[in-house]
Order: structure tokens, then C-alpha cells, then sequence
């Protein structure tokens, strides 16, 4: 479970791994007897930079509706609130959840429409750097399906926590409208906000694929509201298989993220417990990072080949850190080659940051560093020009692919990976 976080916080390194196995355990209680609760829907979360920010002012005595897509289905839902980032506490006045009538609409259908609680109260107060969990509400729902997750505030968060990257769109409007069937004076942004998972409770043999990443994972150049990132199209096809259908995915990937340092959002390892370990059921990660590292490397101008092979090292070390995290905590481990980049306006890759792209590749397939290795760059590269995207996969910009190579991403990862 994600109050994980808190515990990270406080706790010395050496209570860290009791807290992990606690949290987990914890997560199993509170269900129907064969039951388990597990993430359907999840979203990294990070400070939202000064453009992506909502006004202070529009958060005041306001009430914000987010749409997501969930992978699992189940008969009862809980959903994570997130101050991760927050330096006060927060406190949210209600929370309500319904089915809305369009992935791409403010509209919910009223007849759904639930209250949530914590603690059995409507309201519920969040510290700073915390997150919490709602009370279980029976409220069946189906795999691929969405939901309205509604919040009342009365004052703006000190500092906002969210998740940028959404290609979804999220609704806002002065007053307390959590309950309105429709928003029609809302005003739009495709960002979420402090909304960090929903879980389900399903059957007990269920578990989650989380998917770490970066832009290429959160679905940069995918269709806003159209869910068609690499991530969407691995849980529709687990959906589409009778021995996969218990099988989620948690898509845990920021814009712009790096292995090494801070970006925008944590750097991996910093957010490693809280966006691989936390999500409820989890099982497997695939991790696909590294393009912004090695690119970042001579964004503005080439470097020595010395800071070249230190670079490399670097990422591959990182790599390792985070096999090792994931075996410890039971999950197995899935390296996922990083794609092509050569012709990106925006980081001007020359020879030698392809030379280096190959040889962290030529690490990743090599036996014995993952559980399994899934071969993106294969997938979506030119074969007439194998250092950039396949023209019908590239989204223009020479580094993100298109709805097209996301799919052809999705169809890539074989299934056989999630084989209890």
C-alpha cells in the first residue's frame, strides 16, 4: 500500500523493508476471503512546473473532476489521495466518485455517483508529504472502464502535487459541485492533481504490472482522452486472454523523468518505493528509462568521450540499484531497451550518444541482468536507419512515437512474462 510513503519518511533505513512487507500485508486485510485489493489505475506524482500549475485563486472554494481509465475490474473501489509534495496540510472538504458519461466529458451519471470517506468521515485532512487511502466502497466496476473522482476544497494546496502528464482531461469550478451531474462552467486543463491511485478488490490470484518510465511511458504524443499509450494496449490485450484477465497495469511514467537526477518529477531511484513498491498488488515492472540521461549528456553541446563512458556506467549501475530493489521486494524485473533518438530537435544526438544508446542496449539484452528483456528499439526503429523511429512510428518529433508505434509498443510485450 502507498502509506508506504509515510512510513518512508519517518522510519530509520533499517525499519524501511519491515515497513514494505507490513504495508503489503496490510493491504490484504479488509477484504472478502479470497479477496485482495490491487491497483487498476495509478499516476506518478511530482511538483507540477509553474505552466502546469493551476492558479491559486481557481482552487479556492473549488471542486475539480478528474476522469481515468482503469485496467482491473472488481466489486469494491478505494481511491489514494496525494499530498506527496504538499508543505502544509491539506484538507478535502469531500470526495465523490461516479461513472462518467464520456472519457472526454465533465457529464457523470448521477445514479452512480458515491461519497467517499476516511475514517467513516467525508472530509478528510492530509498531512504534508502524505497520502491517504479512502474507506472500501462497494461499487462494482468492469475492466477498461473509467471514472469520475470528484474533490471539494476549501482552500488551495501550499504547494500543488499532480501528474502533469495525463492526456486526460480534468475539469475545475469555484463552489462545491461534487455531487453536479454536469460542469458546465468548468474550466479544462489535461492534468490530474493530487490523485494518485484507485484500487480494486478482486480476486486473490490478482496482481499489477507496473511500467516505470519516462515521456515514452507516460504517452507523449498519445491521443488526449483516447488512452492509446503502450501502457493502455498491454491491459487491453491482458483483458483479451482468460488466464490474463486478473492481471492490471499501473502506468508509472513522468515526462521528462531521468535515472541520475532530478528532472521533471524524482529521479527513479528517489521514487522507486513509492511509484514500484507502494501500488497495491504489485508483481512485475518493466522499466524503460535512460533516453533523457544519455541525451541530456550534450543537449547543449558534445562532451569529452570520458564523460561519454561515465555516462554509460552510470545508467547500467542504476539499472542494477534497481534489480536489485525490485528482487528484494519479490517482484521480478523486465528491462526494456531504450528507443531511437537520432534526428530529436530537441536534444541533437551525434554519433557518439548513439554509440552509447547501443551499448546500454547491448547490456540490457545480455543474459543474467533481468528477469526478461523487452526489445523496443527493435520494435519501433528504421530498418533502413536503425538510430531513428520508423517514420509511420515517430510522432514528429524524432524521439516520441506516435498513437501507431505505441500500439505496435503494447503488441510487442509478450504476455508469457505474466505467467504465475
Amino acid at each position: 500500500m502507498r502509506q508506504t510513503r509515510k512510513l518512508a519518511a519517518i522510519l530509520s533505513p533499517v525499519f524501511l523493508g519491515f515497513a514494505l512487507m507490513a504495508s503489503g500485508a496490510l493491504a490484504q486485510r479488509g477484504t472478502a476471503k479470497g479477496d485482495a485489493w490491487v491497483a487498476s489505475w495509478g499516476a506518478s506524482q511530482q511538483i507540477p512546473e509553474p505552466q502546469n500549475a493551476l492558479p491559486s485563486d481557481d482552487l479556492r472554494d473549488a471542486t475539480v473532476r478528474q476522469i481515468v481509465h482503469l485496467s482491473l475490474g472488481g466489486s469494491a473501489l478505494r481511491a489514494h489521495l496525494s499530498n506527496a509534495f504538499g508543505t502544509a496540510a491539506l484538507h478535502f472538504t469531500s470526495v465523490h466518485i461516479a461513472h462518467p458519461k464520456s472519457p472526454s466529458a465533465a457529464a457523470i451519471d448521477p445514479a452512480s455517483d458515491r461519497t467517499l470517506t476516511f475514517a467513516g468521515k467525508p472530509d478528510v485532512t492530509i498531512p504534508p508529504g502524505a497520502e491517504y487511502v479512502s474507506d472500501p466502497i462497494t461499487m462494482p466496476v468492469t475492466p477498461l472502464s473509467d471514472l469520475a473522482v470528484t474533490f471539494h476544497l476549501n482552500a488551495p494546496p501550499a504547494q500543488q502535487t499532480g501528474h502533469p502528464g495525463s492526456r486526460a482531461t480534468s475539469y475545475y469550478a469555484h463552489g462545491d459541485q461534487v455531487s453536479a451531474v454536469d460542469l458546465s462552467d468548468a474550466k479544462k486543463v489535461d492534468h490530474w492533481y493530487q490523485l494518485a491511485e484507485i484500487d480494486v478488490r478482486t480476486a486473490a490470484k490478482s496482481a499489477v504490472v507496473v511500467a516505470l518510465g519516462d515521456s515514452i511511458t507516460d504517452g507523449h504524443s498519445a491521443t488526449t482522452n483516447g488512452n492509446d499509450r503502450w501502457t493502455d494496449v498491454l491491459a487491453a490485450r491482458l483483458q483479451a486472454q482468460r488466464k490474463t484477465r486478473n492481471i492490471g497495469v499501473s502506468n508509472q511514467g513522468i515526462g521528462g523523468n531521468h535515472l541520475l537526477h532530478d528532472g521533471l518529477g524524482p529521479n527513479v531511484l528517489a521514487r522507486f518505493d513509492r511509484d514500484v513498491l507502494a501500488p497495491a498488488g504489485a508483481r512485475w515492472v518493466i522499466v524503460f528509462e535512460g533516453v533523457n540521461d544519455l541525451g541530456g549528456l550534450t543537449r547543449t553541446g558534445e562532451v569529452p568521450t570520458e564523460q561519454h563512458a561515465a555516462m554509460v556506467e552510470r545508467v547500467i549501475a542504476a539499472y542494477q540499484q534497481i534489480a536489485a530493489r525490485a528482487h528484494e521486494s519479490g517482484l521480478r524485473i523486465y528491462g526494456a531497451t531504450i528507443t531511437p533518438y537520432v534526428g530529436s530537435d530537441y536534444y541533437h544526438p551525434g554519433p557518439l550518444s548513439e554509440a552509447d544508446r547501443q551499448a546500454v542496449n547491448q547490456w540490457v539484452r545480455a543474459e543474467g541482468h533481468f528477469d526478461a528483456v523487452i526489445d523496443f528499439d527493435a520494435v519501433v526503429r528504421d530498418p533502413q536507419h536503425p538510430d531513428r523511429l520508423l517514420p509511420a512510428y515517430d510522432c514528429g518529433d524524432h524521439l516520441h512515437p506516435s498513437p501507431a508505434g505505441y500500439k505496435a509498443m503494447g503488441e510487442a510485450v509478450p504476455l508469457s512474462l505474466f505467467a504465475k
